[in-house]
Parts: structure tokens; sequence; C-alpha cells
């Protein structure tokens, strides 16, 4: 269990900042993070469209929000 966020967040800036990948890397990372979900049978997901709603209504409430708060 992470006890301190804050300091997760700093050492991921920090990670992120000095270790760069490769497109290919980052591809190669991708397919072993699919290749696990496949292993313990999360993915694909049964049903690609469950919980679609929450997102629209997220995805909504995030839009107007940049609308009001961008200088006109």
């Amino acid at each position: 269990m992470i006890r301190d966020a804050g300091a997760l967040e700093e050492f991921e800036r920090d990670f992120s900042r000095t270790h760069r990948l490769t497109h290919r890397q980052a591809l190669a990372i991708l397919d072993g993070l699919w290749a696990e979900g496949r292993a313990l049978g999360t993915l694909p997901p049964r049903d690609p469209l469950a919980g679609i709603e929450v997102d629209i209504r997220v995805a909504a409430i995030l839009h107007s929000c940049s609308k009001k708060s961008s200088p006109a």
C-alpha cells in the first residue's frame, strides 16, 4: 500500500524526466501488459461498453468546465 502519495508522484516525475522510452520500447511494454491482462483473464473485457455512461458524463462535465475557465 502506498503511504505517501506525494513521494510517489515526485518519484514518477523524476523517473519520467530521466528515463525516456522510444516508441518501440513503449509498445513492448504495452504488449507485455496486455499479455499479463490476458493471462489474468481481465483482458479483453467481456463487455467493452460497460460503464460508458459514466465516462460520457464525466467527459461532459470536464468539457463544460474547460469552456468556463478559458478566456474569451
